[in-house]
């Protein structure tokens, strides 16, 4: 009898140590349990904050496309606006050789009155400087204004801009510099 007394009590003391080491056990494997679970926390914040950034970047990527885009000039617009460039080029040219003409009918009659009443020795230097002048002026005309309009995105021409001279009000057109 005191041999299985002994017997059980030898088995209650290791069913007790048992019992130690499993809550031992347990308490440590809780403890990881928990720092994982910190871990997982700690990783979704972290995945917030990284979504939040990337949304803020594409938000911010979106704002410079619109920005871009608003910036630039669509085909339909731009070709809109050379075709009404070449319309209005033509006109100033159309209107260039008229005023050749009438010029070319004021100088004959200019010149017939200049015949009738004066040496005409002493206008020849001055009728040829006329008509040097205006020759020179014509031909500058119909440079600047022959542009012809293809399908290139840009004209190598300089613009002309109309200003007017400080001194005496006349209309003057300049080339923009650049």
């Amino acid at each position: 009898d005191e041999e299985l007394l002994k017997s059980i009590q030898a088995t209650v003391v290791r069913v007790e140590e048992d019992c130690e080491q499993l809550s031992y056990v347990t308490g440590s494997l809780q403890d990881d349990h928990r720092q994982h679970q910190k871990d997982i926390e700690a990783l979704f914040q972290s995945l917030e904050g990284l979504e939040k950034k990337a949304d803020k970047e594409d938000l911010l990527l979106l704002k410079v496309d619109k920005a871009a885009l608003g910036s630039k000039v669509s085909c339909a617009h731009f070709d809109a606006s050379m075709e009404h460039l070449e319309d209005r080029i033509q006109d100033l040219l159309r209107r260039v050789l008229g005023q050749e003409q009438r010029w070319q009918e004021a100088q004959q009659r200019f010149s017939d009155a200049l015949n009738s009443k004066l040496n005409r020795l002493e206008l020849g230097p001055f009728q040829k400087q006329l008509e040097d002048t205006w020759a020179r002026i014509i031909r500058d005309l119909k440079d600047e204004l022959s542009v012809k309009i293809d399908d290139a995105a840009g004209i190598k021409q300089q613009l002309l801009v109309p200003y007017k001279c400080l001194s005496c009000d006349r209309h003057l057109n300049m080339q923009v510099p650049g």
